[in-house]
């Protein structure tokens, strides 16, 4: 399939690259990262980043202005992205041709053509290893990037999704020129009020007897610490430090009074979870919609149910 990817990018003059909303490292490295390739290779094509530019994250790439016009007889391929309704910019309907290249289960198939690769650890390590197979030369802006998406989707490579593919992926990124140490301590520092919002969650956290784990981020919250919702991000991973937690939810209202909620877990699939409350994603690292505290509360006591199986039948 790689192959009829390349096949379209040649036929194209005009190509525009999406990713999800509320973008992460590897939705920007795989989205800007294939931008870069195809530059490098096709200089005479125009290719094009669309999407909101988080401000937290302008520090990996910037996107492109992108009007209408753009979109006439161009190709279209959409990055990290598992379902449309999540898709940056919805003008990425009116191309000519869909791509959709992801790692997430793809319970939305979309796309002319659907490239999906579960066991991949991020889209930027499928771009790059896009580029390995076609004979398309990788580039120092392409590199660095893409280098950053597979970091930052690994945290650092220690999720359980880095294979020996991903670490092989990654050593041939880092024989390019770019500042990775820069680039490292950049991604894991964070300003000095998020060092006293993960203060607050640690204060805050609710802990059950099986490891299930749960805090509340209201408006009210927000303020105080002057966080935006964007930068909640920062703190997802904190209940995971605890030994005792297994599995955790974050929830943090919206303005308009309904909770995005951030699923995490060790080592038992909630996924499932995510995807009976308006959401979806990995089988450790989902996001879900709560519409009220009850539904809070039933969140958490799934996260509770799945945790007190796993006791149970580890001790059959």
């Amino acid at each position: 399939m790689f192959q009829d990817i390349l096949a379209k990018i040649k036929a194209y003059d005009t190509i525009i690259i999406h990713r999800h909303m509320r973008p992460d490292p590897d939705a920007i490295g795989s989205q800007v990262g294939l931008k870069e390739i195809i530059k490098h290779n096709f200089p005479e094509k125009r290719v094009l980043a669309a999407g909101f530019d988080e401000p937290t994250l302008t520090w990996i790439a910037q996107m492109d202005q992108v009007t209408d016009e753009d979109f006439k007889g161009a190709l279209v391929i959409v990055t990290d992205t598992a379902n449309t309704p999540r898709i940056d910019d919805e003008r990425y309907a009116t191309g000519d041709f869909l791509i959709k290249m992801d790692h997430h289960p793809n319970d939305d198939v979309y796309g002319d053509i659907c490239y999906v690769d579960t066991t991949a650890s991020s889209t930027s390590e499928i771009v790059t290893d896009f580029a390995l197979n076609t004979g398309l030369a990788l580039s120092d802006a392409a590199a660095r990037v893409l280098y950053n998406g597979i970091v930052g989707d690994t945290g650092r490579f220690l999720y359980p999704a880095t294979t020996s593919k991903t670490l092989m992926i990654a050593s041939k990124l880092r024989e390019y020129d770019f500042d990775f140490a820069a680039m490292a301590r950049k991604m894991d520092s964070f300003p000095y009020k998020i060092a006293k919002l993960q203060g607050f969650i640690f204060d805050n956290l609710e802990v059950d007897d099986n490891g299930a784990a749960r805090v509340l981020l209201t408006q009210a919250d927000l303020k105080h610490f002057e966080v935006t919702d964007a930068e909640t991000a920062a703190i997802v991973g904190v209940p995971g430090k605890i030994d005792i937690v297994e599995s955790w939810a974050i929830f943090v209202e919206q303005t308009d009074g309904h909770y995005r909620v951030r699923l995490r877990s060790k080592s038992k699939v909630i996924n499932e979870i995510a995807k009976r409350h308006d959401g979806g994603g990995h089988p450790l690292a989902s996001g879900a919609n709560s519409y009220s505290l009850e539904e809070n509360n039933q969140i958490y006591q799934e996260i509770k149910n799945i945790l007190a199986d796993k006791k149970t039948n580890s001790s059959n």
